[in-house]
């Protein structure tokens, strides 16, 4: 990628950290109770969404409306309504893509996997109302595996759906942007990498589609803490553990792992657990952020003593938004010990920014600690972002909103969850050779 001149661009890049996994056909590592997955930058010309034709500053600039969207839109809790499935998650704003089969015979899906998201829903057909997509629509009637789920069924009673007309339970999911989709609730096999497949798993199988989606993936794919997730449904058969490790942003070709059962354990020197502050109906994990140190300075949350946790852990969320009362000591630390000039951010993007090249820029140690005696070290490519001229905090003010410890901040660690122990697990690594 060339040089950024401007410092819009500059923007666009640090604001988004746009990259998107597409996990592929072939498993890269398998055993009985345990398999992996390939990574693949958003950027990577292996990528679906690769565009040869757009400079890259227009794949920046794309990247940021997706990211400050998700920001915007991102709720702290599920809702469930007493007639209908519906929960507040993001359309197309998370940054990553996992492939994946659903049927008999076996139909490849390409969906938005997200660790803020709940229940696994794709596009079929017969489409009342669908997006425009690329691929052919899943078409149910051609799985021999398909059954709607009925509306005695313990999964639509636990989640709430609703029944009209016909015995099958019905689902609607609503997105803070307007988005929407609904369908039948339905069990089918669904089979992550050739050999891994998963009978009766639950997923919504969505006719009447709107909003925000691009056109070469179908739904999402969710990865969340609820009953309704992927992940939560699999638990047994993958012991409730999954791990992925990001990439730095500025190596787009590079590809890692997203890894399940015994491949996701994350263990040896340098492992640091903190428990899940999740409940057990919560779409999203929650941390408790304790403190955050610059050097020898520590600053301390009030926030932390809270029950239920002061901070979401993301996946499709680029900057750290920090516990309001963590933010104005941890900004005030680093001018303290940052022997450089202030500068303004033009865009009024970042808080703070200094006038100095990321190429010489020198960052004090900052370590989040989380409970448990999780003390995480954040590099400078985790906690700032440049160009040639300015470098800026990748870590805002939470304010109103909810507190979130985003992909910039996790690059190069092994990410770790069990679901079953509630725990998550951070171990420094390279994630180019993970």
């Amino acid at each position: 990628m060339p040089s950024l001149h401007s410092h819009s661009s500059f923007v666009a890049l640090a604001t988004t950290f746009s990259i998107v996994i597409l996990c592929s056909l072939s498993l890269i590592e398998a055993s009985n109770d345990g398999f992996s997955l390939e990574l693949i930058h958003r950027d990577s010309p292996k990528s679906p969404f690769y565009d040869p034709s757009e400079t890259p500053q227009q794949r920046l600039a794309n990247a940021l409306h997706r990211s400050i969207n998700r920001v915007n839109h991102f709720r702290p809790t599920s809702s469930f309504s007493t007639n209908a499935l519906s929960s507040e998650i993001i359309p197309n704003k998370g940054e990553y893509l996992m492939q994946y089969a659903v049927g008999t015979p076996p139909v490849q899906v390409l969906g938005i996997a997200d660790t803020g998201s709940d229940l696994t829903w794709l596009q079929c057909a017969p489409c009342t109302n669908c997006y425009n997509q690329t691929d052919p629509v899943f078409d149910p009637a051609k799985s021999s595996t398909y059954k709607t789920v009925p509306c005695t069924a313990p999964q639509c009673n636990s989640l709430s759906g609703s029944c009209v007309g016909a015995n099958k339970c019905s689902y609607s999911v609503k997105y803070g942007d307007g988005s929407s989709s609904g369908g039948d609730l339905a069990l089918d096999t669904v089979t992550l990498g050739s050999t891994a497949s998963f009978p009766k798993t639950v997923i919504g199988c969505g006719h009447d589609n709107s909003g925000i989606f691009g056109a070469k993936g179908s739904g999402i794919v969710g990865l969340g803490s609820s009953e309704t997730s992927l992940v939560s449904q699999l638990s047994t058969s993958i012991a409730g553990k999954f791990s992925y490790c990001l990439i730095p942003f500025d190596k787009p070709d590079a590809t890692s792992k997203l890894n399940f059962g015994t491949n996701a354990v994350v263990s040896g020197p340098g492992t640091v657990t903190t428990p899940l502050a999740t409940n057990q109906n919560d779409v999203y994990y929650t941390l408790t952020l304790e403190a955050i140190s610059v050097g020898p300075t520590k600053i301390t949350s009030t926030s932390a003593k809270a029950a239920g946790g002061n901070i979401i852990i993301d996946s499709g969320t680029t900057l750290t938004l920090l516990p309001s009362d963590l933010y104005t000591g941890f900004e005030a630390a680093l001018k303290a010990q940052i022997k450089v000039a202030v500068v303004k951010d033009p865009n009024e993007t970042f808080n703070l920014c200094f006038d100095s090249p990321q190429s010489t820029f020198k960052v004090p140690t900052i370590v989040a600690h989380f409970t448990g005696g999780a003390d995480v070290t954040l590099s400078a490519p985790n906690t700032f972002v440049g160009d040639e001229t300015i470098s800026c905090m990748a870590f805002i003010p939470a304010g109103d909103s909810v507190a979130i410890f985003g992909n910039l901040a996790q690059a190069d660690q092994l990410v770790g969850y069990d679901i079953v122990k509630k725990t998550v697990s951070f171990k420094p690594t390279d994630c180019t050779k993970a």
